[in-house]
């Protein structure tokens, strides 16, 4: 998922003196003396863009209006600092009620003790909805060897390509569907036929390599880790090997993909995109609000279905809602996060970031399923996402700073083997791990 700057200072702030009250007013303050007194909950929010702040604002209103016995205070937070401001509140028993955050969080804070788990809790008009593979985003252990969900999914993101429309045509190729995607052959050969007079194929994109790459892996069956007694080692053999190798070949051997775009941020390659210095751009769904915002007028773009290897499967990751074990209002916060994640609105919060709902319900609204802006071809892609494998392995957030990130960008690079980028991976990884 995106991790986007906020006001950090003004989200601390915000977050610290809203969650931090008392009498009833938050996860931890009294319940209410009288009964005609609300039951007050907190909710923390760390939508960002316009739109989705927006969205935010008029779900809590809606159920305010409707619900005088239940009032929710939207506390506005930030990605930049979310993680560390919760372990502070977790600690002093100041902690929101409803908690937005994504999954790869939820794993240490559902084994300390902070988050409820909704197994047994969650309605099953909303359980139903919800397909398994996106719960299984937010199942982890509790630190007891007992498996619980702790938050409920409701957005998520998968990898595209974006492509000038103009260039596919012209040179005649066949534009692929989610029901006939191209392959990792098809689009290597359709890079090169796009490459020529100084402008590439594609761009990719490297900045931060490893979430991409990992996810991109699982079209060959790519892991990355594997688990036998307990112990979690670093694994990189012939299906790992395969996403990373055609990269690399687009990259270092087909001169299809522009090398200075290595070092580029996801939106970064957009202005050459528009210019035509490249034709297409693997990226998130999410980009596709820049790319419709920014594209200069008569542009043509498409977003184009995941590739295929042996599967078109990605690695997916959950926004998610939880509730905090200390919360003295679970049972309220629970009605609450089923109003807000329900069908109908969880289509004006995905429309809002530009992401995929995870309620089935709400892949089927016309606002999804429209030609516009690619949304019916990024709704679809929403089939390919499993669990990704590697957010379940503790001390894999280290392991991809320290080790996976150099290590990817030398290789790419071309500066080091596929052989070596492997022994790095895998020696200094379980190193990593053993001390986690």
């Amino acid at each position: 998922m995106r991790i986007k700057s906020a006001l950090a200072a003004a989200a601390i702030i915000a977050l610290s003196a809203a969650c931090g009250s008392s009498g009833g007013s938050g996860g931890t303050g009294e319940p209410a003396k009288s009964g005609s007194e609300p039951v007050k909950l907190n909710f923390l929010s760390l939508a960002w863009q316009k739109e989705s702040v927006a969205a935010n604002k008029e779900l809590v209103d809606e159920w305010n209006k409707a619900n005088p016995n239940i009032q929710v205070t939207l506390v506005q937070g930030s990605w930049d600092n979310v993680n560390d401001q919760l372990v502070t509140q977790f600690a002093g028993g100041t902690a929101p009620d409803v908690i937005h955050n994504d999954s790869p969080a939820l794993s240490t804070f559902a084994s300390q003790g902070y988050l409820l788990d909704l197994k047994d809790k969650v309605p099953a008009e909303l359980k139903s909805d919800i397909p398994q593979a996106a719960w299984d985003t937010t199942t982890f252990d509790d630190g007891k060897g007992n498996q619980g969900v702790y938050g409920v999914p409701f957005l998520q993101e998968s990898q595209v390509i974006y492509a000038n429309k103009k260039a596919l045509d012209a040179a005649k190729v066949r534009i692929p569907t989610p029901d006939n995607p191209w392959t990792w052959d098809e689009f290597a050969d359709i890079s090169k036929k796009l490459t020529k007079g100084g402008n590439y194929g594609v761009a990719w994109a490297m900045k931060s390599p490893v979430n991409k790459t990992l996810n991109l892996a699982l079209n060959f069956g790519g892991t990355f880790f594997q688990t036998a007694d307990g112990k979690t080692t670093v694994k990189v053999g012939p299906e790992e090997k395969q996403v990373l190798q055609r990269i690399y070949d687009q990259i270092n051997k087909d001169k299809s993909a522009d090398p200075k775009a290595l070092g580029m941020g996801t939106a970064d390659p957009l202005p050459g995109f528009f210019a035509g210095k490249y034709a297409m751009l693997p990226a998130g769904v999410y980009l596709r609000q820049q790319v419709a915002e920014q594209a200069p007028k008569g542009f043509d773009w498409v977003t184009l279905p995941p590739l295929k290897g042996t599967s078109s499967n990605q690695g997916a990751v959950s926004q998610t809602l939880s509730v905090a074990q200390d919360s003295k209002h679970p049972d309220e916060a629970l009605k609450f996060i089923s109003f807000f994640l329900n069908g109908t609105n969880q289509v004006k919060l995905a429309k809002g970031d530009w992401l995929l709902p995870t309620s089935q319900k709400a892949a089927t609204d016309p606002a999804m399923t429209t030609k516009e802006n690619g949304w019916d071809v990024a709704t679809a892609t929403a089939k390919d996402l499993v669990v990704a494998p590697f957010l379940k392995v503790k001390g894999y957030d280290e392991w991809k700073t320290k080790v996976a990130t150099p290590a990817l960008q030398q290789y790419f690079a071309g500066k080091i083997s596929l052989d070596d980028a492997a022994k790095q991976l895998v020696d200094e990884g379980n190193k990593v791990l053993e001390n986690n």
